[in-house]
């Protein structure tokens, strides 16, 4: 593995261990020639996938632009990186075991927007703002209108409550 830092081609491995269910191999390494320490991930990948964008472009599919999207959505919610790497390897897993090499970039999206709706409706509308191209807030308070009521509304941050009580 060549080093990020120095572009040595000589990187010795110092840690491995089994993450995602043993679905990847988390390797720390460490490069001789400038001592820098970093992570690679090792994945099984079952087939070649090709994306298949809105414009007809066929580019190959990148693990690691779904998990940027997906982080985005999420940042600042409370939701650990266990609980999003096991939605990003869901979402891959889905798009594997399909038996189709060409997804449309559509499958992909919806396959997130269902996963993070199970998981926080504020990451879910972030995602969907992108993904479905919000322009106005109209277009947030229509998507919001749609979104199923939840039978009890979910606490309140501590921090709004107690805003709320002062004057």
């Amino acid at each position: 593995m060549r080093c990020p830092f120095c572009g040595s081609e000589d990187t010795q491995v110092k840690d491995s261990r089994p993450v995602d269910d043993g679905g990847a191999i988390r390797r720390r390494r460490q490069c001789p020639a400038c001592g820098a320490r970093f992570t690679t991930f090792e994945r099984v990948q079952l087939r070649e996938l090709l994306v298949v964008k809105k414009d007809g472009r066929r580019l190959p599919f990148d693990r690691d632009k779904l998990a940027r999207s997906i982080r985005i959505a999420t940042r600042k919610r409370g939701i650990d990186d266990e609980q999003i790497e096991r939605i990003i390897t869901g979402i891959v897993r889905r798009i594997e075991t399909s038996g189709e090499v060409e997804v449309p970039s559509t499958r992909i999206g919806e396959l997130a927007m269902e996963s993070l709706g199970q998981l926080d409706e504020v990451a879910y509308v972030r995602f969907a703002s992108v993904y479905r191209d919000f322009v106005t807030v109209r277009d947030f308070e229509e998507f919001i209108r749609q979104l199923p009521e939840d039978e009890e509304p979910p606490a309140a941050p501590a921090r709004v409550e107690a805003a709320a009580g002062q004057p």
